[in-house]
C-alpha cells in the first residue's frame, strides 16, 4: 500500500501515512494542501438519498493542521543507517545485505564514543571485528566516507523503501548534497 508524506504547515517532512490515515485526514478537514498529482480515486458509500457514490482523491503530499516544530531529531536504526550508507562497508567499500552489515562506532563507544548519526558507520562483520575497539586511524582503516545526520528530508527518504515521484522531487530538493542514494 502507497505511503502519503505529511509535512507540517511549514512544509517540513513529519512522517509516513497509510491511504487510510491519509483518507481520514481529508475526510477531518485537517488537509490544509496537497502536493503532487492525485492518487486513483478510493471508492466509499453510496448516499441513500443521492444514491451517487463517494469519492476522495488523495495527494501524495499532504501538509496538516498541528503546531510546527523547529527541531527533527532523526531516529537513527540500523535500516536507516545501512540506507546511508549505501549498503556499503565504509571501510572496505563492500556492498552487502543487512545480515552481513554492522553498525560500527568510529569512535568506540568503549572508549567514550556515542551512539549518534556522525559517530556511527555501516561496517561489514570482518571489518568491524579487525578495527575492534580502535578509531579508524588506530586500525589503519580510513573511512571511505565523513558519517552524517540526515536533515529531516534525507531522513524522511531513507526511512522508506517506496517513495513515489513526486514525493521523491520534493523531498530531493532540500538533500544537502547529490547522494548516490537518492537516484
Amino acid at each position: 500500500m502507497q505511503a502519503i508524506l505529511r509535512l507540517d504547515l511549514a512544509g517540513q517532512p513529519r512522517g509516513w501515512l497509510t491511504l487510510q490515515e491519509a483518507i481520514s485526514a481529508y475526510a477531518r478537514g485537517d488537509v490544509v494542501y496537497g502536493i503532487g498529482d492525485s492518487l486513483p480515486p478510493v471508492f466509499g458509500g453510496i448516499q441513500r438519498l443521492t444514491g451517487l457514490r463517494s469519492t476522495i482523491e488523495v495527494q501524495p503530499i499532504i501538509a496538516t493542521e498541528g503546531r510546527i516544530f523547529d527541531a527533527f531529531t532523526p531516529p537513527l536504526c540500523n535500516r536507516t543507517l545501512f540506507r546511508r550508507d549505501d549498503h556499503r562497508c565504509l571501510y572496505c567499500g563492500v556492498q552487502g545485505s543487512r545480515s552481513h552489515l554492522t553498525r560500527d562506532h568510529v569512535l568506540p563507544a568503549s572508549r567514550g564514543g556515542t551512539d549518534k548519526w556522525e559517530n556511527v558507520v555501516a561496517a561489514c562483520k570482518r571489518c568491524n571485528w579487525q578495527k575492534d575497539n580502535k578509531t579508524p586511524e588506530e586500525a589503519h582503516m580510513p573511512l571511505l566516507a565523513i558519517p552524517f545526520r540526515p536533515n529531516p528530508f534525507e531522513w524522511h527518504f531513507l526511512a522508506k523503501d517506496r517513495v513515489l515521484a513526486d514525493q521523491m522531487d520534493y523531498l530531493s530538493q532540500q538533500f544537502r548534497a547529490d547522494r548516490d542514494w537518492a537516484h
